[in-house]
């Protein structure tokens, strides 16, 4: 896995930064993991390892499913999961504001309360960390037994949005443009996960049909060049997250990775992690990644971090004072780099 040498490590413990792109399920702490079935899980996952690459998102979805859904039965468990969470991203990566999100169908078939599950992440947030909550829904997400709370949690108040999650190639149902629309029209917020199984055409399908301006992935847009000129023109968000991009196979090799040539045709870009628990990765690595393999300057890498605040709803004088010290950071740091 990508680590930080010397200066960079420098640079990033001082630099605030942003979560947006964080599936809580999936970032499950593995104590916790081992915890439930020691004997299964003596050791880390085998797709820790920084070679590794899942054979299809199927075998991905599924032992992620395994290791996870059996813990999150609860708000208790979503607390004691997100505190830690937030806590190591707060103290180890400066992180200052996280958008996550909770998976719907945890809820079909575990049980619980989807409205007490967001109010309890929010509550473990740390004092200094502003946290918004996503429930993800599936494609085929909307079924007889999840109708009732998928409709009622427009009205949950510490529930700050909802994502389309899942595997891309299964179809976009009707239902999702009216519950997407619902969830604008109660003043919460909207995105969607496309352009990583699925190529540029998916991207531009839930930016029509779901009306989302904020896009999880979206590297596959780099394959349409009038798409790409339309994201920069319309400042589509896309919540990156490289090495999720390289072991899922999305990309062959992070400096083949798309975040360049987006980034360079003005495309406003994010970085996160995704799901740790899978993957094995740290925000700090996704940032040397970039760095590294694709030769993103100190300067760069802070408009990436720039870019996670300047698109939050923080507060405006709250955003300010964190995009002053991230210019105070570079200004710094790169005058050491000779950038």
């Amino acid at each position: 896995m990508y680590e930080p040498d010397k200066a960079l490590a420098a640079f990033l413990r001082e630099l605030p930064k942003t979560e947006t792109h964080l599936h809580l399920e999936g970032a499950l702490p593995f104590h916790f993991v081992q915890e439930m079935n020691p004997a299964l899980y003596r050791n880390s996952p085998a797709s820790w390892d920084s070679h590794y690459k899942f054979s299809s998102f199927a075998q991905f979805e599924n032992e992620l499913i395994a290791m996870s859904a059996p813990f999150h039965h609860s708000p208790e468990q979503y607390y004691r999961s997100a505190k830690e969470i937030f806590s190591r991203l707060y103290a180890e990566e400066q992180v200052r504001y996280v958008e996550c999100s909770f998976a719907s169908g945890v809820l079909e078939f575990m049980g619980g309360d989807g409205a007490a599950n967001a109010e309890a992440i929010k509550q473990a947030a740390p004092a200094g960390m502003e946290v918004r909550v996503f429930m993800g829904i599936h494609h085929n997400g909307l079924t007889a037994k999840s109708r009732g709370f998928i409709e009622d949690a427009v009205h949950w108040k510490y529930l700050d949005g909802v994502d389309l999650h899942g595997e891309e190639t299964l179809p976009l149902e009707p239902w999702a443009s009216e519950v997407w629309q619902a969830f604008r029209a109660a003043g919460k917020r909207t995105k969607a996960h496309a352009g990583e199984f699925c190529g540029a055409e998916f991207v531009e399908r839930v930016m029509e049909q779901l009306g989302v301006d904020r896009i999880q992935h979206g590297v596959r847009s780099i394959e349409d060049r009038i798409l790409v000129e339309r994201l920069a023109d319309e400042g589509i968000v896309l919540d990156i997250c490289p090495i999720s991009n390289v072991k899922l196979a999305v990309v062959e090799r992070m400096e083949l990775h798309p975040i360049r040539e987006l980034f360079d045709a003005g495309v406003c870009c994010t970085v996160s992690t995704d799901d740790p628990l899978s993957f094995g990765n740290r925000l700090s690595q996704e940032y040397a990644a970039l760095h590294q393999a694709l030769g993103f300057t100190y300067r760069e890498l802070g408009q990436l971090a720039r870019n996670g605040f300047l698109t939050s709803d923080m507060d405006p004088a709250q955003r300010r004072m964190y995009l002053d010290t991230i210019d105070s950071v570079v200004a710094r740091h790169s005058g050491v780099k000779g950038e």
